[in-house]
């Protein structure tokens, strides 16, 4: 398991792009036939993916953890990303996740296994982990259950859906929610007008991006943007302090995590566009 280290914004202020990425950016998350995981000291998030073939994979306790098992004393929330659906078993239970359904698994849970339903089309199961106070139970959120609203304008190109999955009113959680949002075609801002919340990190993962395409994440205090160049499952780090809005090529998805000290969506401080330098 890898570790990246917190960065604070007066060391963030004279990083080179390269820096940028070092510390913000996930680039190679994703890998057949593996489980993959990123520990960042942000809330100690654990972000993650497992990509199984024919071979099932089991969600192994890293060592950084010391936990028996992973979610000893850990949520998860598991999204299906792939084209094909696939299975997590939780101790002993199987789930069926179709494209984009997600997961919530509670804290205590044992035996976390994810498999593929078809190897040539493997699932492309993306975790997202907090430490929990309280075991919420194990709950399967299909797509067509999620909270869903449309936002933003055709004139601003920021059309989108916004998908909540695990959030008070649905699959309930001690500090996760998560969830995802789809851009329609010709739109390609998210999360405009920009904003912090100084009570939760968040964390977004860009998939669904055409062959080639890229997308510009911004990010840092108002006064002092900088960007990261993001690919298709990509993820980008953002932590307390820090803007998180972005522009692509063409039209994406992202999934949304956040965790810390509040739950409410709405709890954010805007960010006027006459700010931004």
């Amino acid at each position: 398991m890898e570790t990246r280290r917190l960065v604070h914004p007066e060391h963030y202020a004279g990083l080179s792009g390269e820096e940028l990425r070092k510390h913000f950016l996930v680039e190679d998350l994703f890998t057949p036939g593996e489980v993959k995981l990123v520990h960042w000291e942000g809330e100690r998030t654990i972000i993650g993916s497992a990509v199984p073939r024919s071979t099932p994979l089991p969600l192994v306790s890293p060592e950084g953890i010391k936990a028996g098992h992973f979610s000893d004393r850990r949520e998860i929330g598991v999204a299906n990303l792939g084209a094909a659906g696939g299975t997590v078993t939780v101790g002993g239970q199987t789930h069926a996740l179709g494209p984009r359904d997600f997961l919530y698994i509670a804290k205590g849970s044992d035996n976390v296994v994810f498999a593929s339903d078809r190897a040539d089309a493997p699932a492309h199961f993306y975790l997202v982990s907090h430490p929990a106070h309280a075991a919420h139970p194990t709950s399967l959120i299909p797509q067509a259950d999620a909270e869903t609203v449309t936002i933003g304008t055709a004139a601003g190109a920021s059309v989108r859906t916004l998908r909540r999955y695990i959030h008070p009113r649905g699959a309930r959680s001690c500090q996760l929610v998560m969830g995802y949002t789809d851009l329609q075609t010709g739109s390609v801002w998210n999360t405009m007008p920009p904003h912090t919340h100084t009570r939760r990190t968040e964390i977004y993962l860009y998939f669904d991006m055409d062959p080639g395409a890229v997308a510009f994440h911004f990010m840092g205090p108002p006064e002092d943007t900088k960007h990261i160049v993001v690919r298709n499952f990509q993820a980008v780090l953002s932590p307390a302090w820090s803007m998180h809005f972005g522009a692509a090529t063409s039209r994406y998805a992202f999934v949304w995590s956040m965790g810390g000290e509040n739950q409410e969506f709405e709890d954010m401080h805007g960010v006027a566009l006459d700010r931004l330098r």
